[in-house]
């Protein structure tokens, strides 16, 4: 008999043991042994599935697996990590996770990481520089095989991250582009969207357009407006600089809500004479919608709101919000697939190409827009 068929053979009476007791007890493989009758190296081999696991029995595997499941056996992470230097974790940083984007693109990164058999590991730099550096540095410590950086609302400079390529990890970021193409991006085709929206309000007769624009240093805010102007032109439709406002720079996503309401007060009092009003963002549009009702102004029969995003809200507030959709969920699968693909071109040890990958918006029609009013037209 060879030395491997006697390793896998079941001792003739095995000796029964007790699950470990105490605070700090845990099962371990020699438990798993003793209590199934097979060796130490015959158990090792199928709990970790190793290469060998293919020449074992499957009644063997079936009865340790039993045994194992029965003592509640738990493989130590820290060990295997040792033996393989994997950790099977993902790190998931986020500028701002009180940002309401950030919930559907989180549901996305943790689904297709189940899937995958990976662990996420969150952490939110609270748009702080120092914060984000030393997050990085924390999920880099702790063996993260890839990192994912939602920056919705980024308003630091967070160049280094380049210098992640260096290190041989993959990485992707949703929401912002590094120039250079030195990491994976997902973005939403924001000049695409917002031509959706105009687009939409155009159709619908309104010709005097309120704007409430992005803050200047945020990423989104050029190409939306770019998308207003593009369309705009090829319209021609005037716009009006009087009825243009400016979301300010503010570390607070939530922001928009207040400069929203605050803008489109200003516009009332000012007596200016606009029919719809187009937010960057459905928080800033939900500050608009709070203004003009309490100006006694009806949503969405004397003037229509459009906002940008589709947040979990705008299908739920009253009247719902007509917006650009933007597949956040999606985006977030998206990203954990292009970092599953650089860790398994890492462990094959072959190269992996840096990819730029911008989503189609989508308009979502509901109650805030309607045709303009006929006394308020200009045709």
């Amino acid at each position: 008999m060879s030395d491997s068929s006697r390793m896998i053979q079941p001792a003739e009476e095995p000796t029964p043991v007790k699950r470990p007791s105490g605070k700090n007890a845990a099962v371990t493989m020699r438990d798993v042994a003793t209590q199934s009758g097979f060796s130490p190296a015959t158990v090792s081999i199928v709990l970790n599935n190793a290469p060998l696991a293919r020449y074992i029995a499957p009644a063997t595997k079936k009865r340790i697996e039993e045994v194992a499941r029965r003592l509640g056996y738990r493989p130590n992470v820290m060990a295997r990590f040792l033996r393989s230097n994997r950790t099977h974790s993902v790190g998931v940083m986020f500028f701002d996770i009180t940002d309401p984007f950030c919930l559907l693109v989180m549901r996305g990164i943790e689904n297709s990481l189940y899937q995958a058999s990976y662990v996420p590991i969150f952490a939110d730099a609270h748009n702080q520089r120092n914060r984000f550096e030393r997050y990085l540095e924390m999920l880099l410590e702790r063996h993260v095989e890839a990192l994912i950086v939602v920056a919705n609302w980024l308003f630091v400079d967070i160049q280094l991250l380049g210098d992640l390529s260096k290190r041989n990890i993959p990485a992707a970021t949703i929401g912002w582009e590094l120039p250079g193409e030195t990491i994976s991006s997902v973005m939403v085709d924001n000049e695409a969207g917002a031509r959706l929206a105009l687009e939409h309000l155009y159709q619908l007769g309104h010709r005097k357009i309120a704007f409430i624009r992005g803050p200047k240093m945020l990423i989104d805010s050029a190409p939306r407006w770019r998308g207003i102007q593009k369309f705009a032109q090829s319209a021609g439709l005037e716009i009006d600089p009087a009825l243009i406002q400016q979301l300010p720079e503010s570390l607070d996503p939530n922001s928009s809500f207040e400069s929203g309401f605050r803008f489109a007060e200003e516009l009332l009092q000012r007596k200016k004479r606009f029919t719809a009003v187009m937010a960057f963002d459905d928080l800033a549009a939900f500050g608009a919608i709070r203004a003009l009702t309490k100006a006694g102004i009806r949503v969405p029969e004397q003037c229509s709101v459009t906002g940008f995003d589709d947040v979990a809200l705008s299908s739920l507030s009253a009247p719902s919000l007509t917006t650009v959709r933007q597949p956040m969920e999606a985006m977030g699968e998206l990203a954990v697939n292009i970092v599953m693909e650089g860790i398994n071109a890492s462990l094959e040890k072959r190269e992996w190409n840096i990819v730029s990958h911008k989503m189609n918006p989508e308009l979502v029609i509901r109650e805030s827009t309607r045709a303009v009013p006929v006394a308020g037209s200009d045709d």
